[in-house]
């Protein structure tokens, strides 16, 4: 197979394993060139494994030296000392597919790592959009902007994407673990415009959560699980353990929307702060 074939074989697999429904998302999967971001080979392929009597992960890595083998479902390391990784593609792939992108898009990418998925994040949206790419590894997002570089509708920051102003969006993808959302972010949605991020507890196990803006209000829904990095930002402690019970009795699954009213906690708060809730209640039809 040449390198274009496996790159197509890779963007089926990937179709049908996270169940896409973006035909352009699938075409951008088999365009962009994965090896081209993970730097030059031999790579190392990450096969973490949580232990059934810890919260931690042990991970075994396997060596490939040709671009086509990259072209499959698996974490390629980025920096096997720190434990950095490329992302497994199905999951991105799913998330990413839930921003729901179209040409024209403005979107917010945080934890953008070296850009691979920026990169196909900025096929979608075309000539016409943009993409604000936010990496806090600054040697990360060195690379970043070195792979990025032929993408005109691109900008990269180093630094916490948590303080960035990266003005109106119409998606924003975080790409590691908070404990809430992040009212600027919020902020920054426009109308009908979504989030997708997860919510972690303190191993960093959690929920992928998707927002939508409806003019003043904000529906939500869980739409899948996750074990990601922790954000450097916007992370409360005290909420690590009520994630991890709401999490274990199912009552997180019942999320339907964010409420930024000031309110008393009640049994329709699923998650429940002082600046913001994530609340079981269903939002009032405009």
């Amino acid at each position: 197979m040449t390198l274009d074939d496996c790159r197509r074989f890779y963007a089926e697999e990937i179709r049908f394993v996270a169940n896409l429904d973006s035909s352009a998302l699938v075409e951008a999967l088999a365009r962009v060139p994965r090896e081209k971001f993970l730097g030059p080979g031999p790579w190392q392929v990450a096969f973490p494994e949580i232990r059934s009597d810890t919260t931690t992960y042990t991970t075994t890595y396997t060596t490939i030296d040709d671009p086509r083998e990259v072209y499959h479902n698996v974490l390629i390391a980025l920096d096997v000392t720190r434990g950095l990784n490329n992302g497994q593609p199905s999951a991105l792939a799913r998330w990413i597919n839930r921003l729901n992108l179209r040409a024209g898009d403005r979107v917010l990418h945080v934890g953008c790592g070296v850009g691979y998925y920026t990169a196909i994040m900025a096929e979608l949206v075309g000539a016409t959009g943009r993409v604000v790419a936010c990496e806090v590894e600054s040697d990360l997002a060195f690379r970043a902007r070195e792979n990025l570089d032929s993408y005109p509708n691109v900008t990269v920051h180093a630094g916490d994407g948590a303080v960035l102003d990266p003005g109106i969006c119409d998606a924003i993808f975080i790409n590691a673990g908070v404990t809430h959302v992040h009212l600027p972010w919020l902020a920054r949605l426009s109308d009908g415009g979504r989030i997708v991020l997860p919510l972690t507890t303190g191993s960093g196990r959690g929920v992928m959560v998707k927002i939508i803006r409806d003019h003043d209000d904000f529906a939500a829904q869980v739409v899948g699980e996750v074990a990601i990095y922790f954000c450097t930002s916007v992370r409360d402690p005290r909420l690590e353990p009520v994630i991890e019970t709401a999490l274990s009795t199912g009552t997180l699954l019942k999320l339907k929307s964010v409420r930024r009213d000031s309110h008393e906690q009640t049994d329709t708060c699923v998650l429940h702060r002082g600046d913001v809730c994530l609340s079981s209640l269903e939002l009032a039809a405009h």
